[in-house]
């Protein structure tokens, strides 16, 4: 079986938006809450009106491009539409890592802040390592945010029917509880399938 591989640019796209809830807790930790109750103004930086953060905009641009990231890498998994029919033979789901993956949320409470350059460029040198390793390995799509919004990894056998049906044992990713002797459909994105039930499958699902 090869290993699942994002092309370099998704790759890093799908790599940063796993991190938005980090992005979302630094950007917390960054706050001014001493402002929280302040009236609004804009722009900021004018007059008595102030960035409510210690160090400028620079946690908020993170906390966007995450974001932004997160929702790109989402779009385009909602936007693949399966076509392909083929049967499954097994179908074994696969716990996403979560020790690597938290790793960087354990940093981020021990006294982490923008302003302190040296722990915060360790941590970028801690992450760059992090998706060199999971890119290279292949590992990059076992990202546990994904299971937030439903999506779940499985390794599959799966067979194209034929008159001579050949079978294949890949990763996929699915929302469904792929079991084997079901007929899916299967699309291709970068070098990774996706599953989806047909529709007489979801109905006889939705019926039981």
């Amino acid at each position: 079986m090869g290993k699942l591989q994002f092309r370099f640019v998704p790759s890093l796209t799908v790599f940063i938006g796993s991190y938005f809830p980090l992005s979302l807790i630094l950007l917390a930790q960054d706050y001014r809450y001493d402002l929280l109750w302040s009236p609004f103004c804009w722009p900021p930086g004018t007059g008595n009106c102030v960035v409510p953060l210690q160090n400028g905009t620079l946690s908020l641009i993170v906390f966007v491009l995450c974001l932004f990231c997160l929702v790109f890498s989402l779009g385009a998994l909602a936007t693949v539409k399966p076509k392909t029919p083929v049967d499954i033979k097994e179908a074994r789901y696969i716990p996403a890592e979560l020790m690597a993956y938290t790793l960087p949320y354990v940093v981020s409470f021990m006294s982490l802040e923008y302003k302190d350059t040296g722990k915060f460029v360790g941590l970028l040198i801690f992450l760059g390592w992090m998706f060199i390793i999971t890119y290279r390995s292949g590992q990059l799509i076992l990202n546990p945010l994904l299971i937030v919004f439903g999506w779940r990894l499985y390794e599959v056998t799966l067979s194209y029917p034929g008159k001579n049906p050949v079978s294949i044992t890949s990763w996929a990713l699915s929302k469904a509880d792929l079991q084997p002797g079901t007929r899916c459909n299967v699309a291709t994105i970068q070098d990774v399938r996706i599953i989806r039930l047909t529709t007489a499958e979801g109905a006889a699902d939705a019926s039981t």
